[in-house]
């Protein structure tokens, strides 16, 4: 007992001396990843902070940096100080009353100065105002009605800088919004209409109003570039075609004169509608299909043609196009445009001093690139220190990362280990299962193999008997009553142990050994006494049939001598019962049972 006890003492002071060492350092591995993670943590919060706090100043000061950049666009072509000041103020005034972005209305400054050349700063806001507003008016662009801007200040130039160039674009986006209006085309289109044109009207002295309604009547039919065309054409051909014709369509002056006067002249000629030899003529006259067309086209209704042009001659401002653009204002983008302007206004204020610090420190990074170009080994070491900082970092987050596999493997294999236990359940079933219809399939087939018939034999021969001591009954009860029945039982049984004698391999009453109770003394055999010799053995068995008296039999002997050992047992060898007499023979025994009967 004191062996094992201290061998188990010494298994657990050995597991104990294992174990402490792997718990130290699981301990430490611990220690390290929860540091490593505190401080990533640490490292992490402080940087997302400070990138949130600077995102969060750039966001709000992100209206006035964009407007900070197209200003710096555009006091690059020489607009500066209060003209740019005056610029910003329109731009969000604007911003904030149609619901349209100010740095667009900034960005189609750029293009107007570079289209207008010579205008101060207040004749750059009206313009780009001008321009603006019209964009709205006719769900244009800014940048398209800025390229259209500058194409009519082209074709229009002498009469822009007679009027003012602020005055006139008022005018021009007046005008232009009464033509959407009247003729249902749109801004763009007139546009396109105007670049195909060009400066040939303009320069035969026909007047902004006459060419406006021109181009609109001609755009209820056509596209805005295709009636630009026609009228590019039909100003082309109208020198030649007076000479061909042998009519004159020019002034005193040498000046083209007006449509309405021209196409009076043809209709005096050719009548209200042209048919195609008529139409051939005019061709071979003006030169082109598409002058043909446009004549066709107008003289159908001079009328209009005329009431539109004494139309576009009243506007003088912008009036128009100031009406249809708050007609289509959104005052939800008016309401976040607005918010724009307020956050540009108010961020410009403050902008320079933060640019100011931006600056800095660009030139401080700007003196860092310097040095690292002109130290190089210094740069190579801090940037050893650099990767060196980064490596232990990695380390670290190394660790932490190392402990989240061993935990997500801990958790890996106990769900494992359980899917596996339960699939091994589940095999378990599945083989009882297996095993069960095996078992029925050998009883099967082992049934199918026994020959069925001395079974059959067997079971009709036991009924049969059966039924015949049924039948025979009383027979049988009258015979057995006038005999000694247990003395033919014993003589039966000696012969049936006799004949079970005979099987090869069997011997009852041979060697065999039993279990008895321990007994205090020695039993004699020859102490109990069987009866006389003479005495058949059924009588003994019948006890005291036949004339002798019973003997106390052998087990209660031995249970006699056994009284007061209980729970001893002993084991005894081969046990053999002797007479007095000789040993009788069966055949002795059925003789004396005859003369006993006899």
């Amino acid at each position: 007992m004191a062996s094992s006890l201290d061998k188990l003492m010494l298994q657990v002071a050995i597991i104990d001396q294992a174990t402490k060492p792997l718990k130290s350092i699981g301990a430490e591995v611990t220690n390290v990843s929860d540091a490593g993670r505190a401080g990533m943590n640490q490292v992490a919060g402080g940087a997302a902070g400070l990138i949130a706090s600077g995102l969060a100043i750039k966001s709000a000061l992100m209206p006035a940096i964009e407007m900070d950049r197209k200003l710096g666009e555009v006091a690059s072509l020489g607009v500066v100080g209060e003209d740019l000041n005056k610029l910003k103020n329109t731009a969000l005034m604007f911003s904030a009353e149609y619901g349209k972005s100010a740095t667009e209305f900034v960005n189609a400054s750029y293009d107007i100065q570079s289209a207008f050349s010579g205008i101060n700063g207040d004749q750059l806001s009206d313009i780009t105002k001008s321009s603006a507003v019209l964009a709205a008016a006719t769900k244009a662009d800014t940048a398209t009605i800025t390229s259209y801007m500058g194409t009519m200040y082209g074709v229009f130039k002498n009469q822009a800088n007679e009027m003012g160039a602020g005055i006139w674009s008022k005018q021009v986006a007046g005008m232009t919004a009464q033509s959407v209006e009247m003729f249902k085309t749109t801004g763009k289109g007139m546009s396109d209409a105007f670049t195909s044109v060009g400066a040939n009207a303009t320069s035969a002295g026909i007047k902004m109003n006459e060419q406006m309604a021109i181009l609109g009547t001609l755009q209820a039919a056509m596209s805005g570039s295709e009636a630009g065309t026609k009228y590019k054409a039909f100003l082309t051909g109208v020198a030649g075609a007076q000479d061909k014709l042998n009519m004159s369509f020019t002034d005193s002056q040498g000046q083209m004169l007006p449509m309405l006067d021209i196409l009076g002249k043809l209709k005096t000629k050719f009548g209200d509608t042209i048919d195609v030899a008529e139409g051939n003529s005019l061709k071979k006259a003006f030169g082109s299909d598409e002058a043909v067309g446009m004549i066709k086209l107008l003289m159908t209704d001079t009328n209009g043609l005329a009431k539109s042009m004494q139309t576009l001659g009243k506007v003088t401002g912008m009036d128009k196009a100031t009406q249809m653009a708050k007609a289509q204002t959104d005052q939800w983008k008016r309401l976040e445009a607005s918010w724009f302007a307020i956050r540009a206004a108010v961020g410009g204020l403050i902008l320079p001093a933060i640019n100011r610090v931006a600056g800095a420190l660009s030139n401080g990074l700007t003196v860092l690139v310097s040095y690292s170009q002109e130290y190089p080994v210094l740069a190579e070491f801090i940037g050893y220190a650099g990767v060196a900082l980064l490596s232990i970092a990695g380390i670290v987050s190394l660790f932490s990362m190392v402990a989240g596999i061993a935990k997500l493997a801990t958790a890996g294999w106990t769900t494992t280990t359980i899917i596996f236990n339960g699939v091994m359940v589940l095999m378990r079933g599945g083989l009882l299962a297996m095993r069960s219809a095996a078992i029925a399939a050998t009883l099967a087939m082992a049934l199918a193999q026994v020959p069925m018939l001395p079974i059959i034999i067997g079971i009709g021969l036991i009924v049969a008997a059966v039924a015949a001591v049924i039948y025979w009954w009383d027979d049988l009860k009258a015979a057995f009553s006038n005999m000694d029945f247990f003395k033919k039982l014993g003589a039966t049984i000696d012969w049936v142990v006799e004949k079970i004698n005979l099987i090869p391999g069997i011997d009852i009453g041979s060697d065999s050994s039993v279990s008895m109770p321990e007994v205090s003394s020695p039993i004699a055999m020859d102490d109990i006494e069987v009866g006389a010799k003479t005495a058949p053995i059924g009588n003994y068995l019948n006890s005291g049939v036949g004339g002798i008296e019973p003997q106390e039999s052998f087990a209660a002997q031995v249970a006699k001598s056994s009284k007061g050992n209980s729970g001893k047992q002993v084991h005894m060898g081969d046990v053999y019962i002797t007479t007095t007499a000789s040993s009788l023979s069966l055949a002795d025994l059925d003789e004396r049972s005859e003369l006993d009967v006899g």
